[in-house]
């Protein structure tokens, strides 16, 4: 599956299309799974990489959302834990269950948050992952052995999912691929076509070589996230701003912060958020924040502020507090949250919804928007329904529900990074075995092998060194500065299979340095890393 293949398909023309789904993240690649797995003949146009923003800087959680229920959003909940119980058993070999602690330090928050986990554990039904149950202060310590100890009264445990974000995105392009959609990556969307006010196609523009073509279709979603105005825009240049933005950073630190397998949950920080300690692929992530910022952009930076409040916060809980020359990766998304009417002046983008908004423009125009990863499919579900309505389709129905995401594998060993291929595994050894130069390692401290990036350019769409560190084998977000040093070996190997020369090995080297510099907290000074003050 070479990205070359579809996007000369698409410049020959000739095509009409019934979907055509602008945006290539989690809401966007659910779209175009659920519009093939109908039987539409369905396009999807990614202006950059899959998932290249909001949906591969997640916290990596397929959850509920306890904060949520705290704030008494039950139906959101509901929801999303019905969603959570169809991803674990759509994608068992991404999605696991994860155990969750809240350490309590107050004599009344152990039978709260019991109650409250309780009832999270009944919106949650016959999908419920495991029962929460109130712990004691040496159970806490067992399972958390860095947690704080001095004032710990005991604890309380439940259990929610847990997922690498990119990488289902991949499986879902490849599972759309799969029943006939054609997936097109680095491709953006430049403008609209119309005749008599209705909207009949779009303007495109290729990436990668910059020529532009034309693409007609009979229904057009914009599923672009924090890009949606810029759509809407194009569509009728009145439009009122449609989102809010707010940013989320997270730090990644050695998983000895933590000490074991299990996660804290922090129920209510200083500025009245929740904050997550969770291992993932044997690190910890340790976030997130809720920033007001004003403008969406393609590389969001992380605030020196965010950064403080991650590490002090986390401070009060863990022994070792993680200090600056611990923090492995700093990742910053921005999330387009759909803020209604009364909430578009305030202050606080924690308090505005995350469940998502749907709608159709006299164009035509289906725009989806706000929501998460868990609820994706659903999202998915009711766009393509309205787009049914709206662009006069047939009426089919519904497959995702039970559909299994490309790579499905029921026993996915959890321990070892190759369990995101998941049935792909075996191919990807294959692939070692039949040409043993392809075994050899990215990195020495890594289990990255060259064989994964032939793959990820051969059937996984990446075009750039960006696409496989950041992406494919997650590179960048588990050691930024180590995933530099695998850049010139991973930009030697895609020109190989690209036909790229030289000159374009050394421009994708020089890109990536200088896209990972925001991912780091240490500098590049005379050819040599330090750390930032």
């Amino acid at each position: 599956m070479l990205r070359e293949d579809n996007i000369q398909m698409l410049k020959s023309g000739g095509h009409l299309w019934d979907f055509i789904v602008i945006g290539g993240g989690a809401t966007g690649l659910g779209i175009a799974v659920d519009a093939a797995g109908r039987g539409f003949k369905t396009v999807l146009l990614e202006q950059s990489d899959f998932a290249k923003l909001t949906s591969s800087r997640s916290t990596k959680l397929v959850h509920g959302g306890v904060r949520y229920l705290q704030n008494g959003d039950l139906a959101l909940v509901r929801e999303a834990l019905r969603e959570r119980g169809r991803l674990f058993r759509n994608a068992p070999h991404l999605v696991k269950d994860q155990r969750f602690i809240i350490a309590c330090y107050k004599w009344w928050e152990k039978p709260f948050y019991t109650i409250g986990l309780t009832m999270y554990d009944l919106l949650a039904g016959r999908l419920r992952l495991g029962r929460s149950l109130p712990m004691n202060k040496a159970q806490v310590v067992k399972a958390i052995p860095q947690i704080v100890q001095k004032g710990l009264r005991g604890g309380v445990l439940y259990h929610d999912g847990q997922f690498d974000d990119s990488r289902l995105a991949v499986n879902l392009m490849q599972t759309a691929n799969d029943m006939g959609a054609t997936m097109v990556n680095h491709a953006k969307v430049t403008g609209l076509l119309k005749d008599n006010g209705k909207l009949t196609g779009l303007i495109v523009r290729d990436e990668i070589n910059g020529d532009s073509f034309e693409l007609r279709g009979k229904c057009m979603i914009n599923a672009t996230g924090i890009f949606v105005d810029e759509v809407l825009r194009m569509d009728d240049k009145e439009k009122a701003p449609m989102v809010r933005p707010s940013q989320g950073i997270h730090i990644v630190v050695d998983r000895s912060f933590l000490g074991g397998a299990d996660a804290i949950m922090i129920p209510k920080t200083s500025d009245g958020r929740v904050l997550f300690c969770v291992p993932w692929h044997n690190r910890v992530i340790i976030g997130t924040t809720d920033t007001p910022v004003n403008d969406f952009v393609l590389e969001p930076k992380p605030l020196e502020e965010e950064i403080d409040f991650l590490l002090n916060t986390s401070a009060q809980y863990l022994v070792r507090p993680p200090q600056r020359k611990d923090v492995l990766c700093v990742f910053a998304g921005l999330r387009p949250l759909a803020a209604p009417k009364h909430h578009a002046d305030a202050k606080k983008t924690k308090e505005i919804s995350r469940s998502h908004k749907l709608f159709a423009a006299p164009s035509g125009l289906i725009t989806i928007t706000g929501g998460k990863w868990t609820t994706y499919r659903q999202m998915a579900q009711e766009t393509v329904d309205l787009g049914i309505k709206k662009c006069d389709l047939p009426n089919k129905k519904c497959v995702t529900k039970d559909l299994k995401i490309h790579g499905f594998l029921p026993a996915a060993n959890h321990a070892i990074w190759r369990y995101v291929y998941g049935s792909d595994g075996d191919k990807i050894l294959a692939l070692e075995r039949e040409h043993p130069e392809y075994a050899e390692k990215l990195h020495p401290d890594f289990d990255f092998t060259v064989a994964e990036v032939v793959w990820a350019v051969r059937e996984e769409m990446a075009v750039t060194v960006e696409d496989v560190l950041a992406r494919r084998v997650r590179a960048l977000y588990l050691d930024a500065r180590a995933s530099m040093e695998m850049a010139p070996k991973v930009a030697r190997i895609i020109a190989q299979e690209r036909g790229k020369d030289e000159a374009w090995e050394k421009q994708q080297i020089q890109e990536y340095a200088d896209f990972v510099s925001v991912y780091t907290l240490l500098l590049i000074e005379n050819g040599e890393w330090r750390i930032e003050n």
